[in-house]
């Protein structure tokens, strides 16, 4: 006997997360409702124009601002960033260039830095474990 399948829901909040949208800005019908896995996939694929709008302009979410700005949640949170920004707010930051951004970027090309010297080291150990083994 085969089991029937049943469909995978989530709520709101975590289908605007998996959009990249920040949850008070979408349509009420979107907030007040559960998404399938195969409604979210169909918004990915073929967003409608809310969806498309939200990601443009936004308001964004915190995650996807500090990508926008090259810096960290933790690096919003220190320079007083604790709403959404729009992408017109965003790009005035990029261009006012305050001093807590560039701290942040800063910080943050150091953290990739780090983290390429770490990877680059274990890979490094890796080949010479595997060249120990085959001399073996």
């Amino acid at each position: 006997m085969k089991s029937q399948q049943s469909t995978q829901t989530m709520k709101p909040a975590t289908a605007a997360k998996k959009l990249g949208v920040y949850l008070p800005a979408t349509p009420a019908s979107f907030q007040e409702g559960v998404v399938s896995r195969a409604e979210l996939n169909e918004l990915q694929a073929n967003p409608p124009e809310w969806l498309r709008e939200l990601r443009r302009n936004g308001p964004h979410p915190r995650p996807v601002v500090a990508a926008k700005l090259g810096v960290s949640i933790a690096g919003l949170a220190r320079g007083g960033v604790t709403e959404p920004l729009t992408t017109e707010q965003i790009e005035a930051l990029k261009q006012e260039q305050p001093e807590w951004l560039q701290k942040e970027r800063a910080t943050q090309a150091e953290v990739r830095a780090e983290a390429t010297r770490l990877r680059n080291l274990k890979q490094e150990k890796l080949e010479k474990q595997q060249g120990d083994a085959e001399r073996a």
